[in-house]
Order: structure tokens, then C-alpha cells, then sequence
């Protein structure tokens, strides 16, 4: 790692793979993944294998990562944040030192979900939510227009059960634990259904199941989904669980942490990245061949969807134990097939490996879902682990997520504008 700030490029200067990894002080893949998240531009060397980043843009994306790493924080911040949650570690992610995906494999979502909360198992356990409750974000969610997204009607769902609920104040965990316990379910039952015998009773992967498609569900199909929602739950500091932390800071109640995380999560780098993928993989579907739907995005200057993660050298475990369910699933095979087509052209351009999203949209592509499903199934799983989270900010000092702001502004005194 370098200690000073590299002097000035010539401009348009381009560096190698090579390059552009030792001037950042990660591996190759991680200059991958950094293109995969739209952090850096890359293009193809001509009549080459490789590609070539742009030597100003590259430089920025180090200083910045310096800045993040050891800038100094306001007097009493505390931006390291301390979790026994998750922690991810060589290509494999764990929940309180348990592998995830062997608790995703042998584990409810509600099983898991309690696992996180309180670090102990309830086997066979299920959330269900008040009469009450789902009423008042029933009401509120069908007030909306009808084109409205998932992650639209899941935030209006939080907040009219927020208001519903006249203890939500009380930070104590006995009743944040129950406030997870009905908010949950509560957003399950408060979208619409798809099809009109959908039951809103027994696991939640089968109650969510008739809100994302208008199947029948075979076991196998429900066993993916479940699974999804286990392996999703928590995946360390991404950017929704850290604003959830940030609320939780504040002592915002457990309903408007959750909110601040359903805001965060509709970018297309977060929550609704499966999306990108499911309408790629269509696309690829309707065309019998990835080539020309991987150069269009390329074309366009677009990342290819699907691939990548900047947490992952290697292949992301979530997608691994999620596409080993999808073989089971019937019908699964053609979309299976188009993602495994686009993982093998892509890497003709750059070797990254399939992560969960692109995993995500298989399930979904395969099940009749439409492709705003993957962001419903992601934001379903996910208040889990705010909920986690924000447990255990409720524990630390308050206010101590505030990091101090660099000016880089005209220095005063500077005259009044005229």
C-alpha cells in the first residue's frame, strides 16, 4: 500500500489490469469487482484479452478508498462498528460463527432470523402478524398507484404499522424482538396477492409465494425461495444496513430503521440489482444466445448485471447454494442455462464469477415472478437482519455514527454574493 499521494498522469494515460491493482493495492479480481459496481470504467484492449482502466479515474478511486480507510472522525465517533452478527472471510460468510449457507440449507428463514436476533434456535417457529396491524398497511399500501414498486409499498407498509403501533418507542429488546416478530409478516400479508387462493398462514417463504406468482408451488420451488430468504438475511455492512445503523444511532424506533434501510436498498447497486439481472437473463432467453445482449450492455457502457462483488474474490457462497437448489426446481434448467451462457461470455471481457443476484433472477425467471420479485425477496429477508443490527446499536452510544465531513469549499472569509 502506498503511503503518499501519486503526483499527476498525463491526461488519457491507460493503465493494464496489473496496474491499475497495484496502484489501488488489491488483487486483479478486486479491479473486477470495483468495474462490476460501477466504481471504475474499464475497456477492452484491442485485438487483446485485456482490459485497460483509465489512469485519473483509477488514481481517484485510491485516494478515495485512503480517505475512507484513515481519515480522521469527529471527537467521540466510533466508525468502527462492532457486530457479532456476520461476519465474511475467504469467499465464505458466517452468522454468529455459524456458516451461513449451512443454516440457510438445514433452517427456516424465521429459524434464522431468530438465530440473529438472539443466538438461539426456535425450531418449527413462524411470525405472525396482528389482525389489526396488517388491516391498517393493507389500507395504506392499496391507496397507492397501481404501477407502484415493491420496495414503495414495503416502506408505506412499515410506516402505517409504525402508526398503529403506540409502543413502538419502547427500544427495550424484549419489544424490539416483538415489534420483528409482527412487522415482518405484517409486510408480507400487506402486499397484493398474485393469485387469489394464496393463504396467509404457515411459513412465511409460502405466504410470500402468492404475492410474487400466480403458480402453484411445488416444495422444491418453495424450498429455493425459503432458502433465498435464509442466505439474504444479513451480509455484514452493506450500505441499507449501515443507514438502519445510522437510524438506530439516533434511537429511531425499530419501524423507522427498517424504513431507513427499504430506502437505501432500491439502487440498482443494491436491492434491486436482481432485477437488472432478471430482465438480462429474458432477454437472453428470448435471443437463445448471451453474446449479443452481453455486447449491447457493453455497448451502452453498462455492467453486465449479475456478476461480481467486490466482498468475493471468488464465486459468492450465496449464489453457489442457491443455484445447487435451482437444479432441483422443474422448469428451472433453460434459465439456468442462460445464466451460466452470460457467466461464460462476460468472461471473455472480465473474469468475474455469478453472484447472488444473478442467482436470484434465475428463481424468479424460473417461477413465473416478474422482475421486480428478486427486490421484494431481498427487502422481505433483509428487515431481518436490520433488525439485528439495529439491536445491537441500541446497545452502543448514541449518536456515535457521525463521521466528520471533509471541506474541500472556498476557505472563508469569502464576500457575500451580490
Amino acid at each position: 500500500m502506498r503511503d503518499q499521494e501519486p503526483g499527476p498522469v498525463p491526461p488519457g494515460r491507460r493503465l493494464s489490469t496489473k496496474e491499475a491493482a497495484e496502484l489501488l493495492g488489491v488483487k486483479a479480481e478486486t479491479v473486477y469487482a470495483y468495474v462490476s459496481r460501477g466504481q471504475l470504467s474499464s475497456h477492452r484492449t484491442p485485438g487483446g484479452r485485456g482490459s485497460t482502466f483509465d489512469a485519473e479515474e483509477v488514481e481517484a478511486l485510491a485516494r478515495r478508498n485512503r480517505r475512507e480507510s484513515g481519515g480522521s472522525s469527529a471527537p467521540g465517533t466510533d466508525m468502527a462498528v462492532r457486530t457479532r452478527i456476520t461476519l465474511i472471510d475467504k469467499d465464505r460468510y458466517y452468522f454468529r460463527g455459524v456458516d451461513a449457507t449451512d443454516l440457510a440449507a438445514r433452517h427456516s428463514y424465521e429459524e434464522i432470523a431468530e438465530w440473529l436476533w438472539t443466538g438461539q434456535l426456535r425450531p418449527g417457529i413462524t411470525f405472525t402478524a396482528p389482525k389489526d396491524s396488517v388491516a391498517v398497511a393493507r389500507r395504506a399500501v392499496d391507496a397507492l398507484p397501481e404501477h407502484s414498486a415493491p420496495t414503495d409499498r414495503l416502506r408505506v407498509a412499515a410506516v402505517a404499522a409504525a402508526s398503529a403501533d403506540p409502543l413502538r418507542f419502547d427500544l427495550s429488546e424484549e419489544a424490539v424482538l416483538g415489534t420483528a416478530r409482527v412487522l415482518i409478516p405484517t409486510l408480507v400479508a400487506a402486499l397484493p396477492p398474485v393469485r387469489y387462493t394464496h393463504r396467509d398462514e404457515g411459513p412465511l417463504a409460502q405466504r410470500l409465494w402468492g404475492r410474487l406468482s400466480g403458480r402453484d408451488p411445488d416444495e422444491a420451488s418453495l424450498r429455493a425461495l425459503d432458502t433465498a430468504l435464509g442466505l439474504l438475511v444479513d451480509h455484514d455492512l452493506a450500505a441499507s444496513t449501515l443507514a438502519v445503523r445510522v437510524a438506530a444511532s439516533a434511537r429511531a424506533h425499530a419501524y423507522a430503521a427498517v424504513s431507513a434501510g427499504l430506502g437505501v436498498i432500491e439502487g440498482p447497486l443494491h436491492g434491486a440489482a436482481s432485477g437488472l439481472a432478471h430482465r438480462m437473463l429474458m432477454e437472453v432467453l428470448e435471443q437463445g444466445d448471451a453474446a449479443p445482449v452481453i455486447a449491447a450492455e457493453l455497448r451502452a457502457g453498462r455492467r453486465i448485471p449479475g456478476l461480481g462483488h467486490q466482498l468475493y474474490a471468488g464465486e459468492d457462497p450465496r449464489a453457489r447454494a442457491l443455484f445447487a437448489l435451482l437444479e432441483e426446481v422443474p422448469d428451472a434448467e433453460p434459465a439456468l442455462a442462460a445464466a451460466r451462457d452470460v457467466v461464460a461470455t462476460a468472461a471473455r471481457h472480465t473474469p468475474l464469477h455469478a453472484n447472488v443476484d444473478l442467482a436470484l433472477a434465475v428463481l424468479t425467471a424460473s417461477c413465473g415472478m416478474p422482475a421486480t420479485a428478486g427486490e421484494t425477496i431481498f427487502a422481505v429477508a433483509r428487515t431481518a437482519g436490520w433488525i439485528a443490527h439495529a439491536l445491537e446499536e441500541y446497545g452502543e452510544r448514541p449518536l456515535r455514527m457521525r463521521p466528520s465531513g471533509q471541506y474541500v469549499g472556498p476557505r472563508p472569509p469569502q464576500p457575500l454574493p451580490g
